[in-house]
């Protein structure tokens, strides 16, 4: 007797269909499937990676091998001239400056600030403070700190705050620019003082001035006295020898004419003061208890010294400091935030174990604090250094004109010789390439760290 039994596939024992089995996830296959989405994501980044960056690097260094009209290739020779270019050395001393002392001082500043705002109540507010310079563009800084730096103590506010400062201490003159209107009775000395010669005891001395505004004179400063002669004493008069509404007669104190107040006066013989005296508000003085001789009436030079006007700052020897202040201003915030970061890290039971040692916090900092952050401050100095290799908007925007010669960076120098008046686009294109290969190795050292630190 014959059955007829069918065979039942695998597939289907136990009543239910078995699923295709799922692609490898390991598979060539999937592996070329996730590549081709990579890259469909990286697609729009790399073009205008490539538009941006790639293309421009690789014009460029082709550019640098032609001349200026870029029709003839020319070698070698816009590098030989690049080099030979003072500008071009000056350029490449001041980098090398704000690679050796801008990073390190920004770094510094910034460990300080990170360490110090841990003791702060308000530390989020003054964190702000200090890092809010980084919201601002180059240019408004640039223009805020050509005007904090200006030479005029009226406009600049650097200069007004040390004139200030040094006028509390060497007050300066009130009559700067004064001088004598008859050169026969007052004579300047080497020393740019003014000297009556043969002068005696008893005969009254006057001594007038121009030069000085009437608006300028202090307001102590009364009409003339006029002198009159005394045994044994020297009498004089300092005065503004000028009558207002005109009229009046030179080298005599007319009615209208106004002393002058706070002058120095001293009695000179044989070569020696032997006496020193002010004048009053209505320019009068006078010197007692004097022997009969001839002597020399003398006003120092002190009395019209021109005003202290403060500092040079964007002078040829100061404009490059005064840059990189502005510079640790814009980034101090920056390397704060980072270290800050880096520092809230940190094991605080190392920290409280050296405390119940008695280790001082001085100790702590430079012994514990700097060297378990060294790799943040690694990172955060290697950056600075990359950042200042290309700085160009605060050194054009701050150096003035004249100086911006002794103030001139690479990145500015391939500015001015390209398209700053020079033109040469191949020339600038060599000095973009030199730029180019100096902040290459600290990129690669930045790179190398980050791959180094991945876990």
């Amino acid at each position: 007797m014959s059955s007829n039994t069918h065979q039942v596939p695998p597939a289907l024992a136990g009543g239910t269909r078995r699923r295709a089995a799922a692609p490898d996830p390991g598979s060539r296959g999937a592996k070329k499937r996730q590549r081709r989405f990579a890259l469909l994501f990286l697609f729009p980044a790399l073009l205008i990676l490539g538009a941006l960056v790639v293309y421009p690097i690789g014009y460029s260094i082709v550019r640098s091998f032609f001349d200026a009209s870029g029709d003839r290739f020319v070698g070698a020779d816009n590098y030989t001239e690049m080099l030979r270019d003072p500008a071009t050395r000056t350029a490449l001393r001041n980098n090398a400056v704000w690679v050796l002392v801008a990073p390190a001082l920004v770094t510094g500043i910034g460990l300080i600030l990170a360490v110090l705002t841990e003791r702060l109540k308000w530390a989020s507010a003054f964190k702000m403070v200090i890092f809010m310079p980084m919201a601002i563009s180059f240019l408004a800084a640039g223009i805020t700190f050509r005007l904090v730096y200006e030479q005029d103590p009226e406009r600049g506010a650097l200069n007004a705050a040390v004139v200030t400062v040094h006028d509390a201490f060497a007050p300066s003159s009130s009559y700067p620019g004064a001088h004598p209107r008859d050169e026969e009775t007052l004579k300047e000395e080497k020393d740019g003082s003014y000297a009556a010669a043969n002068v005696s005891p008893g005969k009254p001395v006057e001594l007038g001035l121009v030069g000085v505004l009437p608006k300028a004179l202090p307001a102590a400063a009364k009409p003339a006295h006029q002198p009159t002669g005394q045994p044994d004493a020297l009498t004089g008069a300092v005065y503004l020898d000028f009558t207002p509404g005109g009229g009046g007669t030179s080298g005599v104190i007319d009615t209208g004419e106004r002393g002058l107040p706070g002058m120095t006066v001293e009695l000179v013989r044989d070569g020696k003061a032997v006496g020193t005296t002010t004048t009053a508000d209505d320019g009068s003085f006078t010197f007692s208890g004097m022997d009969d001789g001839s002597y020399t009436v003398r006003l120092p030079e002190k009395n019209f010294a021109e005003p202290f006007n403060g500092v040079d700052w964007l002078g040829p020897s100061l404009v490059t400091p005064a840059i990189m202040a502005a510079y640790l201003w814009i980034w101090a915030g920056f390397a704060m935030v980072l270290i800050g970061a880096g520092l809230a890290t940190l094991p605080r039971d190392v920290m409280e174990a050296a405390r119940v040692d008695g280790a001082s916090e001085w100790v702590i900092f430079r012994r514990i604090t700097v060297p378990l952050l060294a790799p943040v401050l690694g990172v955060v100095f290697v950056t600075l250094v990359i950042n200042v290799m290309k700085v160009f908007d605060l050194v054009y925007v701050i150096a003035p004109g004249p100086v911006q010669e002794e103030a001139n960076v690479l990145a500015m120098q391939m500015w001015l010789v390209s398209f700053g008046g020079g033109t040469d686009q191949g020339l600038g294109s060599a000095v973009g390439v030199l730029l180019l290969l100096l902040v290459v190795p600290a990129m690669a050292f930045n790179i190398r760290r980050f791959r180094r630190s991945k876990p």
